[in-house]
């Protein structure tokens, strides 16, 4: 089957592109800068913008299934062009499209839940994968600063992600679900830094910042005050759906989600001294 991954460089569409092309597929990996995709041997890389439709027309030729995220550019802004994007694939004779969701929901997923095409929305929880941002912090100090240390997340392995997605992708019965993606168990920020300390084999300190030390952080990284609000919501009024275990993983791929102990392990040389 010949399947076209968007968003090819990310966290989840990395995943994608791996586990599909050692599934035997024959993967194309889009991307706005495909010279430094770096991505498996046989995996075709394409260039293309999802902001500007036309610029990948030519790599739907022959392809089956496509996954999509929902926004683009550097800035995630919600795409815009979810109607040509949709009409391009169907002209296409694409069969099957998922959809990457994250936060508020975009024009993108009502054009292709409108567009006469077999869908899939995948909904994921925290991703595990975003604990390598502590890691700089952790080589250097030995020490994580967050704030809201007692909020809890069911978060999923973005190899769990990309397992569901590939599945959807290739195989019958996923059309018209929106999968809500979990891992298998419910943990706090000091959990999750006693995980990591024990993966890395060294001692983590916990630094509980406030609020307001909060907010000024994420201000002096560049983040737009309504990017701070939602953090400052998601992280100290974490929705139900975020700290809820579920099943899914286990339901649509046939073995269980990952743990965060095994994603600790598995990338245990980014935190250690």
């Amino acid at each position: 089957m010949k399947i076209l991954v968007t968003g090819a460089t990310g966290t989840v569409g990395r995943e994608i592109v791996k586990q599909l092309a050692e599934g035997g597929h024959h993967v194309r990996a889009l991307s706005r800068n495909p010279g430094r995709a770096k991505l498996p041997g046989g995996v075709e890389a394409v260039a293309g913008d999802l902001a500007a439709p036309e610029t990948f027309a030519g790599a739907l030729e022959g392809v089956e299934a496509l996954h999509l995220i929902n926004f683009g550019g550097d800035d995630y802004a919600p795409l815009a062009t979810g109607e040509q994007i949709v009409a391009l694939a169907r002209q296409a004779g694409v069969r099957r499209i998922t959809v990457l969701l994250g936060g508020a929901a975009t024009p993108l997923e009502a054009a292709v839940a409108a567009g006469g095409v077999d869908w899939t929305f995948l909904q994921p929880v925290e991703f595990m994968a975003n604990h390598l941002e502590w890691a700089a912090s952790i080589r250097a100090e030995g020490l994580v600063r967050e704030p809201f240390c007692d909020r809890l997340s069911a978060l999923v392995h973005e190899a769990d992600i990309a397992a569901v997605a590939a599945v959807a992708l290739t195989q019958d019965g996923h059309a018209g679900k929106t999968y809500t993606l979990t891992g298998p168990e419910v943990l706090s920020v000091r959990q999750k830094i006693d995980l990591l300390a024990a993966a890395a084999g060294r001692a983590i300190q916990l630094v509980e910042l406030t609020e307001q030390e909060a907010r000024e952080r994420w201000a002096a990284a560049g983040f737009s005050p309504e990017a701070i609000a939602f953090f400052v919501e998601m992280y100290g009024n974490t929705p139900e759906i975020g700290t809820t275990v579920v099943p899914t993983v286990e339901k649509v791929t046939g073995r269980p989600a990952r743990t965060f102990a095994q994603w600790a392990a598995q990338h245990a040389a980014a935190f250690a001294a």
